[in-house]
């Protein structure tokens, strides 16, 4: 079958999108454009965007922001005060630990403790009416990057059902929103579940699914060596140090993106047995891979997932 493929830069990542039909080519670049669009108003990688702009105005008054600002926002700060790991204010503690970039480095005790004081997701005020965002304390800062992927690929796959893209795949750095029926398998997709570990080209195992999205965080992807030891990059909003964990890379499957991303965020901070407790939607499953190389699946993806790499071995 032929495919038309774009492939973007944006959001930190490489962008690929496909569409199946020469006439929805045209919407790529309209996809892309939007990808740009969010991106200038999320960011906050620049020193200004509308983000930027309530992080700046912290401790000082709030700030009206656009609507897709605002519902980013809104729903990022209502998971983040549910308290069960995910931490949309959790920007001060990346930055200063800062892992990914050259001038990373191990914070002490007292620099964790005085940050993670900035880091309350309920001293986040928001104003419906005025669509405004109020960081009660100075020195707080939100950071999207737990969310935003996930918000603008459903963006995209709502503009693409607009335009009449009827199939399509939606790929934003390893983050896959998959559009209407693949024409094999009575309409289901069949998509790899990437390995936890660069030197591994090929996926751990293969997923038959319906046009949903499949999110996947991982502990490989960036960290900081020092001192002999390897701190990555998902940080625990109560201790101020990387999440504590014997998993390797967690994926979700789930209808709309932004839930993959808050899903697949939950589930390194609760590990499986605690994100089985808070998971209540049927339509959204969970894969566990382990350092010991085991896998563990909801049971709601137990007939929709096949381990094909012989080093993962999936147990109860």
């Amino acid at each position: 079958m032929t495919n038309f493929t774009n492939t973007y830069h944006a959001l930190g990542t490489e962008i690929k999108l496909t569409v199946f039909q020469k006439e929805h080519v045209p919407a790529l670049d309209k996809a892309n454009d939007l990808v740009q669009c969010c991106e200038d108003l999320l960011t906050v990688n620049r020193t200004e965007s509308e983000i930027m702009s309530i992080n700046h105005a912290s401790g000082k008054g709030p700030v009206s922001v656009s609507e897709i600002s605002y519902d980013i926002v809104k729903r990022a700060v209502q998971v983040s005060q549910e308290n069960h790991g995910f931490n949309a204010a959790i920007g001060p503690l990346v930055k200063l630990w800062h892992i990914g970039f050259s001038d990373a480095e191990i914070p002490s005790d007292q620099e964790i403790s005085h940050t993670l004081r900035l880091t309350n997701p309920r001293r986040i005020m928001l104003n419906d009416k005025e669509r405004s965002v109020f960081l009660l304390d100075e020195g707080m800062e939100l950071d999207l990057g737990g969310i935003a992927k996930g918000y603008i690929a459903d963006a995209i796959k709502k503009l693409w059902h607009e335009l009449g893209v009827d199939q399509g795949i939606i790929n934003l750095g390893g983050n896959v929103l998959l559009v209407g029926r693949s024409i094999h398998n009575d309409g289901l997709w069949k998509v790899g579940v990437q390995s936890p570990f660069d030197t591994r080209n090929e996926p751990i195992g293969i997923l038959e699914i319906p046009d949903y999205s499949i999110v996947t965080s991982g502990i490989y992807e960036r960290f900081l060596n020092k001192n002999g030891h390897s701190y990555h990059h998902i940080m625990d909003p109560l201790t101020g140090y990387p999440v504590e964990t014997d998993l390797l890379g967690v994926t979700v499957v789930s209808p709309k993106s932004i839930d993959g991303e808050i899903w697949s965020s939950l589930g390194f901070y609760n590990d499986y047995e605690g994100t089985r407790k808070l998971l209540s939607d049927p339509k959204i499953g969970l894969i566990f891979v382990y350092k010991d190389m085991t896998v563990r699946l909801t049971d709601n993806l137990k007939n929709k997932f096949k381990v094909t790499d012989s080093v993962f071995k999936v147990v109860q």
